[in-house]
């Protein structure tokens, strides 16, 4: 396993992680979770993704269950939870969604008890709020680090703007500022990484968790011939996402990209993911599996970014024609 320092802090995280989104206690149970992150772990693995949102608290139940029966040295390992949507879906009530800091501090309580854990390494901010003050975001997450509930906070999905204004607002009130952005980054959702967050790369060492680098399953080239049966397009509430992912362009561009991978010896799930690995802004990419098979084909996404050279990049690039237009500084 590679491991990479998240940003400018001293924390490293694997390269290749692992999370429950949509997976945990929707598409599988105990026995298999228990198993693939087992799996993750043996395999150097040391991150482990969540969010209180991810089924409806659920999936932090399951993780932490697992964790409970491994047993595995604490230090050994990074866990994370995400603040802003709630757990309850249609029930939230007013202050059980959002950054205000009564829902951060209480979401952090519920999911250090959902995890069975003492503290949280990285607690994100899941979403922006237009309606809380920032002020309020970074005084919280400050206290929370004081407090040793968790020990690094970030966001996810926030606008370069919005993490610049939460920066200079902790520089101005000495505070810690937040040190981790979790964005989609694969082949198709290239602009925000490539282009929006050059100047906080740049300017802040932002480290990145990466999610989807599969596009929810699309460059694996499982959905190239319809749905199957139990993948996550096929989850009933995920249908904005087959929405957002399918269309018969993309198919086109896997199928050419498919052919790149037979030629690398390789499948274009792990070519996908490996090409993720070559962003040097990238501090680990966020796995999903379901299936052990999956998972350890996944991994091997190690082996072959270290044999992309720039010849087979530019064949990437050709084939996809994503790249989206960086600014010239």
């Amino acid at each position: 396993m590679e491991y990479r320092r998240m940003g400018r802090t001293g924390l490293q995280l694997s390269a290749l992680s692992f999370g429950s989104w949509v997976t945990f206690s929707k598409q599988i149970d105990d026995a298999i979770s228990d198993r693939l992150m087992g799996i993750a772990y043996d395999h150097g693995v040391n991150f482990f993704d969540n969010a209180e949102v991810y089924a409806l608290g659920e999936s932090e139940k399951m993780m932490g269950r697992v964790l409970k029966n491994k047993n595995w040295d604490r230090t050994s390992y990074t866990i994370s939870s995400k603040v802003f949507f709630g757990w309850r879906g249609k029930e939230n009530k007013p202050n059980q969604t959002g950054l205000s800091r009564k829902h951060i501090v209480e979401a952090c309580h519920e999911a250090l008890q959902r995890l069975q854990t003492d503290y949280l390494d990285l607690y994100l901010c899941h979403r922006p709020d237009k309606n809380a003050p920032i002020e309020e975001v970074v005084t919280t997450m400050n206290t929370l680090i004081q407090q040793g509930k968790i020990l690094y906070w970030g966001t996810s999905e926030w606008s370069a703007a919005e993490i610049m204004e939460a920066h200079m607002v902790a520089k101005d009130l000495n505070l810690i500022a937040p040190s981790v952005e979790q964005p989609q980054y694969n082949l198709f959702e290239r602009q925000k990484m490539e282009v929006d967050y050059l100047s906080i790369f740049r300017n802040i060492g932002m480290g990145t968790t990466i999610w989807s680098p599969l596009a929810s399953g699309l460059l694996s080239g499982k959905y190239n011939n319809g749905i199957p049966e139990g993948s996550r397009l096929a989850i009933e509430g995920f249908e904005w996402l087959k929405d957002r992912t399918l269309s018969e362009e993309r198919f086109t561009r896997v199928a050419e990209l498919a052919k790149i991978a037979a030629a690398l010896n390789t499948s274009v799930a792990t070519l996908s993911i490996a090409w993720c690995l070559c962003n040097p802004n990238v501090s680990t990419a966020i796995l999903g599996a379901t299936k052990e098979a999956q998972l350890l084909e996944n991994l091997k996404a190690l082996e072959v970014y270290a044999t992309l050279t720039p010849e087979i990049l530019e064949q990437i690039e050709a084939c996809m024609q994503t790249k989206p237009i960086a600014p010239s500084f």
